[in-house]
């Protein structure tokens, strides 16, 4: 499909039936992700909030069930900064089959200490890149058993001006926490093309797909107490930045449009309508640094060095 003709009967306020469906998001207790989780929620489908604070998560789901009557919607503990535990995690699922899995939780750290997760990563690197890397591995049996089970992972408008360093992915040398998330962000867009491209090499049925929110504010994002409730003067300062940006919960419209649009295809980069930053998603050309397979491979072998596991 042509990055300019996304197909315009999609509405992101009415979206398509999702009943039967079962879908994991990572991070589904905050930001993006709850909003993610909302949306998939109204749509029917039965969501999985990962998080690795159950009280927040439970939060989450208090807001959501008081937004959308009925919802399906549970929480599982998942801590993506301690791979030995997702072994666990995933059993932990207690389901046949899963028909997504939206990798969105990430960890972004304003200021230094560079700091490790409990695996010896640097934390961020660790978390949003080796963590989804090594649960993917965990989770394919069950997104095969599905009749069409999607990967989409959430990236970052930051990570188009980034580049990958191979050969300090640790950033152990040279640690800037803005670009540490960047990298790590973009390393995870990296993971989500060439997990399709290995996943076409099989025959599987499971497709990946790579979105990005824009410029996503919570000063224009919809309060959702307990959850999220912006205050006047929040929303005051933020309204200027509404010109080119917008809120978390337009920022969850490529990931949501990626799980449930059928004419959706692995190997795509879904994102904002408008300059990339807002606006209803659509696809968009692969970023020129995304498409360097060679950067791409050995970025995966170093990935399963490093988590101790190949994905699939």
């Amino acid at each position: 499909m042509s990055y300019l003709s996304s197909t315009p009967r999609w509405d992101v306020h009415r979206l398509p039936r999702a009943d039967g469906r079962v879908v994991l998001v990572t991070g589904g207790n905050a930001g993006i992700g709850y909003f993610i989780a909302e949306q998939l929620s109204a749509a029917g489908a039965t969501v999985v909030l990962g998080s690795r604070s159950p009280m927040k998560a439970e939060a989450a789901v208090t807001a959501i069930r008081g937004r959308v009557p009925g919802a399906r919607v549970r929480v599982l503990r998942l801590d993506l900064a301690d791979l030995a535990s997702l072994e666990t995690a995933v059993d932990a699922l207690e389901s046949a089959h899963l028909d997504a899995v939206v990798h969105n939780a990430g960890v972004a750290l304003d200021d230094p200490p560079r700091r490790e997760t409990v695996d010896g990563h640097e934390l961020m690197f660790g978390t949003n890149h080796l963590g989804h890397f090594a649960l993917t591995r965990w989770l394919m049996p069950l997104l095969s058993a599905a009749p069409a089970g999607r990967v989409v992972t959430v990236g970052s408008f930051a990570a188009k001006t980034e580049r990958l360093d191979l050969d300090d992915p640790q950033s152990r040398r040279d640690y800037r926490p803005k670009r540490s998330y960047g990298r790590s962000k973009l390393a995870q867009m990296f993971f989500g093309l060439e997990l399709d491209r290995r996943l076409r090499a099989t025959g599987s049925t499971v497709a990946s797909v790579v979105v990005h929110p824009g410029g996503a504010l919570d000063s224009l994002t919809p309060s959702r107490p307990p959850v999220h409730v912006p205050t006047l003067g929040t929303r005051l300062r933020g309204a200027p930045a509404g010109v080119l940006l917008q809120g978390k919960h337009a920022g969850a419209w490529p990931a949501v449009r990626a799980v449930l649009d059928p004419e959706v295809r692995g190997g795509q980069l879904w994102g904002p309508r408008v300059f990339g930053l807002r606006g209803r998603p659509r696809t968009e050309p692969v970023w020129a640094h995304l498409s360097d397979t060679a950067v791409a491979a050995r970025l995966w072998d170093m990935s399963g060095a490093l988590t101790g596991s190949a994905c699939i």
